[in-house]
């Protein structure tokens, strides 16, 4: 998938005309849908970035993009399983908007930032609070990175087809209960001021993935908290992009 990426609009335009032709179709109930990337160089992930989600954590808004990452062994497809790990028991749930970068920059500018981005997804950044908040010198790394901890799916929408991706209704349920209910409106960091300020750090390149953050309504702030256990299906939906549904075993 990255070397698709890489290709730029040539890889765009031969799968257009592939779903232009009326062929090369199947069933969705003959296949099973993989992550739409499986193989990024970085999944860049980002704290604290929606507005309505700040109020339950009691915390200011930051000043400055609070960036922590995912390894790339954490992706799993949009219906694929969540593995419960034993050495947790406070796994969390977050739907996130992820932009998929298509194309190489470093220290790129906002006015350019969405040159880079060929499209996005949904994704769930799968938490383990209690690695997150109280192990690991409170690290947020192996928190986040517990192997499924971040089903993507289930295609990548690309850009041009999405009319505002700071407007979208995004919302999670767990067991058919409405958790996560709000619009990516509310993202106090968007898209161009994100990808410019990673590019600061590191050269963004083709398939890296950058989840953006999560509105309210996650279990570790409900009160009393509430974590996912073995049985649970968590589902993912963000307007325009498609939803995603994991079962926890």
């Amino acid at each position: 998938m990255r070397a698709f990426l890489e290709s730029g609009e040539r890889g765009l335009e031969a799968a257009r005309r592939a779903l232009a032709s009326g062929r090369h179709r199947l069933l969705r109930t003959e296949v099973r849908l993989l992550a739409p990337i499986d193989d990024p160089e970085k999944v860049i992930c980002v704290g604290l970035n929606y507005r309505d989600h700040r109020p339950e954590q009691d915390v200011k808004v930051p000043k400055e993009p609070l960036i922590f990452s995912k390894f790339p062994s954490a992706i799993t497809g949009p219906f694929d399983d969540i593995v419960h790990p034993a050495e947790s028991s406070e796994v969390d749930w977050e739907v996130e908007l992820a932009a998929i970068i298509g194309k190489t920059g470093r220290h790129i500018q906002e006015s350019a930032a969405l040159e880079h981005i060929v499209g996005f997804t949904v994704a769930n950044d799968v938490s383990a609070r209690d690695w997150q908040m109280r192990r690991n010198g409170r690290q947020w790394l192996l928190g986040k990175t517990f192997d499924t901890f971040c089903p993507l799916g289930p295609a990548i929408v690309t850009k041009d087809s999405v009319t505002d991706v700071h407007n979208l209704r995004i919302r999670c349920s767990v067991n058919g209960q409405l958790m996560q209910s709000s619009s990516t409106n509310q993202l106090v960091f968007k898209l161009p001021q994100l990808v410019a300020w990673v590019s600061q750090f590191v050269t963004l390149r083709p398939g890296d993935v950058l989840l953006t953050g999560t509105p309210p309504g996650v279990g570790v702030f409900r009160k009393p908290p509430v974590f996912l256990k073995r049985g649970d299906e968590v589902q993912c939906e963000i307007e325009e992009l498609g939803t995603i549904c994991n079962k926890v075993v």
